[in-house]
């Protein structure tokens, strides 16, 4: 058997032990003669039963009149690099050791006492567009492996669309449809068949390639006979329908129970301030959005562990959020708030999610949606805008997810439904007949979910200002310490020195609209 401890940990127990020879010799029990071996015990390295000792001028630890070997490990940061230029996509550089001397750049210190939220996941939305691509590909399997694998990024969460949206294989379907507006109060014609057809198999893939997989769902709109205007485009649910709606959640979750598959979470509507006539949609005002919850849907998935979280909308809208955690019936019902990156300037406005956690403490913060397009193809400029604000920058406001849009379109951007909506999205992956490419989006979040599993802690690190690096720590639930770093700059490198238990870790030329991840293994 053989021991591995850290180099600084050698030392210190090493500087300890020589001390004790020069000075505490005369103190009781200091000093134990053991086949004439100095030794003491080492109870602060976390081996029980062990003691330190000098076997024939090697050090080793003594159990039961037995000297074990010490292996010495050096501690080092491993590095995945990520450049503007395109010429490194998550590239395993060389590792960073321990160094005496402080390179010229910014000091990030990484302090795993002072912890924050725990993170529940990275990922995208799986629509019925994205699933009918990636189930329909010849390269399925990989597809699936590269999203969700550990050889891939590792995907941890999913937001899943409950029933249609704008972007569809197929005519857009909730789980309880009828004709001419008739309605089925008993809900006898609630079925979720249609998405057996390319949903639930692409879930089950993901869930094999990475069992803790999470899982959130949205609707775009309730059944159109629930409905005011007896459409799936617009208008908003009718309030004598609230209490069968609570029911039809309830009936999803369940259904999809009987399938393997865990709903974690369901947000109450998709961007309920926003309604179009062209796709599914749905107005939800907040006040009825929190009748809704603590009225209905509270106490109705209440024998379930499915969250409900409120909200699901943009990032400049703080009113509707603190409507409902402020009404406390309302309150008690809702893990959350969810949020989206559609305002702009994004400067002004992504750090509001974190007004709200600042406001109640006790209710979590997630983000949910953003996407690129074709109005953002520079490779650099998307690397630094979405890392800043998103990747970066809601970890820090206190998200436990960051969630992109769609996980899989094809090269026409779709298919979608109507000619509303976005017309030039782009998926994490894009799909074609034969083949499939990798976007930057699918880097960006494998910077993450590939190394902070579910469970992580977000832990403190330095915060400079807008045009300096901007960092996010974390540590995993098997104690690994991850920091990611961006140099927003357009034109310079940037060195840092990463700061962790007394111990320095120089990283040197860092380019421009770049990320790196780094990783020191327990």
């Amino acid at each position: 058997m053989s021991f591995r401890i850290s180099e600084a940990l050698k030392d210190a127990s090493l500087n300890w032990y020589q001390a004790y020879k020069r000075k505490d010799r005369q103190k009781k029990n200091s000093k134990l003669q053991i086949e004439n071996r100095d030794a003491f015990w080492v109870s602060d390295l976390g081996i029980e039963g062990y003691k330190w000792v000098k076997c024939s001028g090697i050090a080793g630890l003594l159990k039961k009149g037995k000297c074990e070997k010490i292996v010495i490990v050096e501690k080092r940061f491993d590095v995945w690099l990520t450049t503007g230029d395109e010429s490194k996509k998550l590239s395993r550089e060389a590792s960073i050791v321990a160094n005496s001397e402080q390179t010229n750049g910014f000091s990030v210190n990484v302090n795993p006492a002072t912890r924050y939220q725990t993170m529940d996941g990275f990922g995208a939305a799986i629509t019925n567009a994205a699933a009918y691509n990636i189930y329909s590909s010849p390269q399925r399997s990989q597809i699936i492996n590269d999203l969700f694998g550990k050889d891939g990024i590792g995907i941890s969460y999913i937001r899943l669309t409950m029933g249609g949206s704008d972007f569809q294989a197929v005519e857009p379907y909730t789980y309880n449809d009828m004709p001419s507006c008739h309605n089925d109060t008993a809900l006898a014609n609630f079925s979720i068949a249609k998405d057996h057809q390319f949903i639930i198999p692409v879930l089950q893939g993901a869930l094999r390639e990475n069992p803790t997989l999470k899982i959130m769902a949205t609707p775009w709109s309730a059944p159109a006979w629930m409905k005011n205007n007896c459409s799936l485009n617009g208008g908003f649910l009718r309030e004598d329908y609230m209490n069968v709606y609570a029911d039809y959640f309830l009936k999803f979750v369940q259904a999809y129970a009987d399938e393997g598959i865990t709903i974690n979470a369901i947000t109450v509507q998709n961007e309920p301030l926003h309604e179009s006539q062209d796709y599914p949609s749905m107005y939800m005002w907040w006040q009825q959005q929190s009748t809704f919850i603590k009225d209905h849907l509270g106490p109705r998935l209440s024998s379930t562990s499915t969250k409900i979280i409120a909200y699901d909308h943009n990032w400049d809208d703080t009113a509707f959020t603190t409507g409902i955690l402020s009404d406390s019936d309302t309150n008690a019902f809702v893990d959350g708030s969810a949020w989206h990156c559609y305002s702009n300037p994004a400067e002004d406005y992504y750090k509001k999610p974190g007004d709200i956690r600042n406001q109640f403490p006790n209710k979590n913060i997630y983000f949910t949606e953003c996407t690129g397009g074709d109005w953002s193809t520079d490779f650099g400029n998307n690397i630094r805008w979405n890392a800043r604000y998103l990747f970066i920058g809601q970890p820090r406001n206190g998200a436990k997810t960051v969630l992109l849009w769609n996980m899989a379109l094809d090269e026409d951007h779709g298919p979608k439904v109507g000619v509303g909506g976005c017309s030039d999205c782009r998926g994490v992956v894009t799909v074609d007949q034969t083949s499939y490419q990798r976007e930057v989006e699918y880097y960006l979040i494998g910077h993450f979910s590939k190394f902070v599993p579910t469970g992580s802690v977000r832990i403190d690190s330095s915060n400079f200002g807008w045009d300096d690096v901007h960092t996010v720590a974390f540590e995993a639930p098997d104690g690994a310490i991850v920091a990611v770093v961006l140099n927003p700059s357009s034109t310079n490198t940037v060195n840092f020195n990463l700061n962790l238990s007394g111990s320095t870790y120089q990283y040197n030329n860092l380019p421009p609209k770049s990320v790196v991840t780094l990783k020191m293994s327990p």
